[in-house]
């Protein structure tokens, strides 16, 4: 039986990051509104994540900072057995409420990742934890549960935005300013990860880096691919070696 949030890894929230997202959540699947870019990127995280643990189907898999859900149902649309969670209530409502129009299957919870790693330790296939780790105060604390939550020979799948003069004008400036891609204010620039930072925290919590990518947009064909250089926006895969 799950519990609810006991507080214990409330130290590890910024208030004004979730009253920000449930001031959104109603536009979490308007696929030309605020989310635009995570529909947009959505299906390439997906075949990236499906391609490097040998297929979702049928995998037990755990989405930490689910949002609406869009990354959470298109995993169970592929055959995952998903656990989505996130401390936002309205966001989690609306998740919730999609799965009426969906008919995908969902388990969500209003859970810290913290208080569900101490709960589900070593449940689940693969972990998942896309655009989230920089939102919040201790990073390397998700990555702890999220390694916690895997089992042995599982997979972890982080995405996040690399700290540099480059990612500064692209993920803050150009995509909240000049295009317009996400609100102004979405993003901190001293929040962002750069990759050895993200490895080194994978490393302490006893994972082992499998693999990273970038992850780019062409704001010509509203398309997003994987690939080349981590310099802005990038994937990284872990493994919980058995």
């Amino acid at each position: 039986m799950i519990q609810a949030d006991s507080g214990a890894a409330r130290h590890n929230v910024d208030p004004a990051e979730i009253a920000k997202f449930n001031a959104l959540a109603s536009r979490w699947w308007d696929p030309e509104g605020e989310f635009r870019p995570l529909h947009e990127m959505n299906p390439v995280r997906l075949q990236w994540m499906d391609a490097r643990c040998g297929g979702l189907n049928g995998l037990r898999v755990a989405d930490i900072g689910c949002g609406g859900g869009i990354l959470a149902e298109s995993m169970a649309a592929s055959g995952a057995n998903v656990t989505g969670i996130d401390l936002a209530a309205a966001s989690l409502e609306v998740a919730k409420l999609h799965l009426l129009e969906s008919g995908e299957q969902v388990e969500y919870l209003q859970i810290a990742a913290e208080d569900l790693a101490s709960q589900r330790a070593g449940q689940y296939d693969v972990v998942s934890c896309m655009e989230m780790l920089e939102h919040v105060p201790d990073p390397a604390a998700i990555v702890v549960a999220c390694g916690t939550l895997v089992k042995p020979g599982g997979d972890v799948f982080f995405s996040t935005i690399n700290r540099n003069p480059k990612a500064f004008l692209m993920a803050i400036l150009g995509a909240e300013y000049v295009m317009r891609l996400l609100p102004r204010g979405t993003h901190e620039y001293a929040r962002f990860i750069r990759p050895s930072e993200l490895e080194s925290w994978g490393r302490a919590a006893g994972l082992t880096a499998a693999g990273i990518s970038g992850l780019h947009y062409n704001p010509l064909t509203r398309r997003f691919s994987s690939g080349g250089s981590v310099d802005v926006n990038y994937l990284m895969h872990f493994r919980r070696p058995a």
